[in-house]
C-alpha cells in the first residue's frame, strides 16, 4: 500500500506535466505556422516597408518641426513633405532613371541597326600594359568593322542585350517603389506619435525597461545617420551630377549617375566620374568656351560637395565602418533591386550598431579594480 501510494502522486504528476508539455509545444507549433504565413504573405513588400519606415524615422524631426509651424497639424505637415520629397528627389529620379532607359534602347537599336559609330582608337592605347595590344586591335576592329567586331564577342553581346533590358524593365518599377515608400512614409509619419510609443514598448518587452529606451535610441540614431550622412549625400550627389551631365549632352547621363551613386556610397570620391566628364565635355567641342567652364565648374563642385554635405547631415555621426555600408548596399541591390541598395546600407549599419551595444552593454560584465600592494613591514 506504501508503495502504490507514493507511487500515485509522481504518476500524476508526470501525466500533467507531459499534459502540459504537450500543450506548450502545440502552441509553439501553431505560433510558428501563424509567423511563417504572416512572413509569405508580407515578404514581397518587406524592401518597400523597410524602406518606408528609415525614411520616417529619417524625416521625423522635420516632420515635427513643420507641424508645430503649423499649429500641429500633423497630417497636413506629413503631406507637404511628401510632396516636397516628391519634387526634390523623386521626380529628377524618374527623369534619370527615363535617362538610362533611353541610353540602353538606343545602344541596342544602333548595335542592331549597324548605325553605331566607334571612334578610332590612339595610338597610346597599344602602349598600355598587359591589355594595350588586344584592347587597341579590338577597338581599331569595331572602329572599321563594328559586325565582325560584335560576331567576335558573341555570346557575350546576346547575354548583355538581355541584361540591359532587364534593367530597362526595372527601371518604371524602381520609380513606382520609391514612390510608394514615400507615400507610406508620409502615413507613417502622421501617426508618428503614437508608433513612436509602439516602438518604445516593443524594444522594452525584448531588452527590457531602461535597455529598450536605450535601445530605440541608438536604433533611430543610427538610421538617421546613415539614411542622411551616406545615402542621403549619396543620392543627392547622384542626382545633381545627373542632371548636369543631361543637360551638357554627356552620353549615358542616367548609367554615369548610378555610378556616382556606387561610388559615393561606398565612400570614394565622385571625381573619378566628373572628371572624364569634363574631359568629354573639353574634348567633343560640342559647347563653347562659356559654356564649358559653366559644366566644368558644376562637375567640379558635384565631385565635392560631399565634403560640405556631410557635416551638415549628419555624415561625421556614423560609426558603422564604411565596409559595412558598402557590403550592404551592393547585398541589397542583390537582393531587392535599387530600392533594397538604400535598404540594406541602413539596415546592414543599424546591425552591426545593435552587435556593438549589445556586446558593451553586457550587464555581467564587472569592473575589476586591483588593490594597492601592502607596504611591506620590517622585520622584527
Amino acid at each position: 500500500m506504501n508503495e502504490h501510494s507514493a507511487y500515485r502522486p509522481n504518476l500524476e504528476l508526470e501525466t500533467r506535466l507531459s499534459k502540459r508539455l504537450l500543450d506548450v509545444l502545440i502552441r509553439a507549433g501553431l505560433l510558428v505556422v501563424l509567423v511563417t504565413l504572416c512572413y509569405r504573405i508580407f515578404s514581397p513588400f518587406i524592401a518597400l516597408m523597410s524602406w518606408a519606415l528609415v525614411l520616417a524615422v529619417t524625416l521625423y524631426p522635420a516632420q515635427q518641426w513643420l507641424a508645430r509651424r503649423l499649429g500641429g497639424r500633423s497630417g497636413l505637415s506629413s503631406t507637404l513633405l511628401v510632396l516636397l520629397i516628391v519634387v526634390v528627389l523623386v521626380l529628377p529620379t524618374a527623369v534619370l532613371m527615363s535617362s538610362v532607359a533611353d541610353s540602353v534602347h538606343l545602344l541596342l537599336a544602333e548595335l542592331q541597326q549597324n548605325t553605331l559609330q566607334i571612334p578610332p582608337p590612339h595610338a597610346s592605347v597599344a602602349g598600355w600594359p598587359l591589355v594595350g595590344d588586344k584592347l587597341y586591335a579590338l577597338w581599331e576592329l569595331a572602329h572599321n568593322d563594328l559586325p565582325a567586331a560584335i560576331a567576335s564577342l558573341q555570346p557575350k553581346i546576346g547575354n548583355l542585350a538581355k541584361t540591359a533590358l532587364a534593367l530597362v524593365a526595372g527601371v518604371a518599377g524602381a520609380v513606382l517603389s520609391f514612390l510608394a515608400s514615400v507615400i507610406i512614409a508620409g502615413v507613417f509619419m502622421a501617426y508618428g506619435d503614437a508608433g513612436e510609443r509602439r516602438g518604445r514598448s516593443i524594444f522594452n518587452r525584448i531588452v527590457g525597461g531602461r535597455r529598450g529606451d536605450e535601445f530605440a535610441q541608438l536604433c533611430s540614431a543610427t538610421i538617421r545617420a546613415v539614411a542622411l550622412g551616406v545615402v542621403g549625400v549619396a543620392l543627392i550627389q547622384a542626382i545633381v551630377a545627373g542632371l548636369v551631365l543631361l543637360v551638357a549632352g554627356v552620353p549615358f547621363a542616367g548609367v554615369l549617375a548610378a555610378l556616382v551613386l556606387v561610388l559615393a556610397i561606398a565612400q570614394l570620391p565622385a571625381l573619378l566620374i566628373t572628371l572624364p566628364a569634363i574631359a568629354y565635355i573639353w574634348w567633343s567641342g560640342m559647347h563653347g568656351t562659356a559654356l564649358a567652364v559653366v559644366y566644368t565648374a558644376l562637375l567640379l563642385l558635384v565631385g565635392v560637395i560631399d565634403n560640405v554635405l556631410k557635416p551638415l547631415l549628419l555624415g561625421r555621426g556614423v560609426d558603422a565602418p564604411m565596409p559595412v555600408i558598402l557590403l550592404g548596399a551592393i547585398g541589397g541591390l542583390a537582393g531587392a533591386g535599387i530600392l533594397g541598395m538604400f535598404v540594406g546600407a541602413v539596415l546592414l549599419a543599424l546591425g552591426y550598431q545593435v552587435l556593438i551595444w549589445w556586446v558593451d552593454s553586457n550587464p555581467d560584465l564587472e569592473v575589476v579594480t586591483e588593490l594597492p600592494p601592502a607596504p611591506l613591514q620590517p622585520p622584527e
